[in-house]
């Protein structure tokens, strides 16, 4: 009796296609002036802005989190003022907690090269697959580190008698650059009372507010305290905060996803303003890309992959800037 084969079919990647459709010699034996035009890298942008711990085993890492001391006198007299009898030391308690942070499992971007197109081909397939198949990974990275931060931003607080995280609205957020330094100036005052330290500090903007702000000459002035350029459309700080340009800050309603933690509904949301040690991300396995030649299927697998969770840990430190 013969068996059927049941393996899964195999979706294959047709270099010689243009825009994966028609014909699959499309492209072959064309004049190249040298390189193949290839999606923009997204770098990632919030790698060096965040808490990271790498973990050799297991499924998650706790980060603990500590709330403040007080102080009172030990000498006092009959009159409340400071003298030479001892008060009885009772012991201050400090309130405590931690935050769990999982992993959220195995992040693949997997592609096949078909090794006859690969063989016509005049450029180096894999690499350049291999390539946008990181950069897929390291998008995916920056995405789910804004939202948490956002999820921060509109967290309650984690330790009795701590702070949450703030949201500020004002319509005009998302259409006046004006508008949207002063809410940075609201938002640099709300991470002062909550005794957020002064360095560090990012704001993660979308590319159409941030040159709204790169054309603000408040922004701008450097009698006023500004910091940008404007011949060059860049404005690097504003109340002491790095403001951050990236295509990877959330701004529609995300749900339905394999990892719901990172989803919520972010259609107004227009910038976060955060701390470095606002959200942490768990390491299980760092991002790689493989390459493997199969006989069965005549042609290579192209895979990145990596096992990583991310958290919020510090709502405190977030501050959401949305229009309603």
């Amino acid at each position: 009796m013969t068996m059927a084969n049941t393996s899964p079919a195999v979706t294959m990647t047709r270099t010689g296609q243009a825009n994966s459709a028609g014909s699959s010699t499309a492209l072959y034996l064309k004049v190249y002036a040298g390189e193949v035009l290839t999606a923009f890298e997204t770098a990632s942008v919030t790698m060096d802005k965040h808490v990271i711990r790498s973990i050799s085993s297991g499924i998650s890492a706790q980060f603990p989190l500590v709330w403040k001391s007080s102080a009172s006198y030990g000498y006092i007299n009959a009159s409340g003022n400071t003298g030479t009898t001892a008060q009885t030391l009772t012991g201050t308690a400090i309130n405590k907690n931690e935050k769990v942070i999982s992993i959220d499992g195995l992040l693949l971007a997997d592609h096949f090269v078909n090794n006859l197109d690969e063989a016509m081909s005049h450029f180096d397939v894999r690499s350049i697959y291999a390539k946008e198949a990181g950069i897929a990974l390291g998008t995916q990275w920056d995405k789910n580190i804004l939202q948490q931060t956002v999820l921060g931003a509109r967290s309650s607080t984690l330790i009795t008698g701590g702070n949450g995280g703030s949201v500020q609205t004002a319509s005009g957020y998302g259409t006046t650059g004006s508008t949207l330094a002063a809410g940075m100036f609201d938002a640099a005052q709300t991470l002062d009372e909550n005794n957020v330290p002064e360095n560090d500090r990012y704001m993660y903007v979308k590319p159409a507010q941030y040159y709204l702000m790169a054309e603000t000459t408040a922004v701008l002035n450097r009698d006023w305290g500004g910091s940008g350029v404007y011949s060059e459309g860049t404005v690097l700080k504003v109340a002491g905060i790095h403001i951050v340009k990236t295509n990877n800050l959330p701004t529609t309603n995300i749900t339905g996803g394999t990892v719901t933690t990172h989803e919520g509904n972010f259609s107004t949301t227009v910038g976060v303003v955060t701390h470095k040690g606002a959200v942490a991300t768990v390491k299980l396995l760092n991002l790689a890309v493989e390459s493997e030649y199969s006989l069965k299927e005549q042609g290579h697998w192209v895979v990145a992959k990596y096992a990583m969770g991310h958290g919020f840990i510090r709502p405190e430190a977030c501050v959401e800037l949305k229009t309603s």
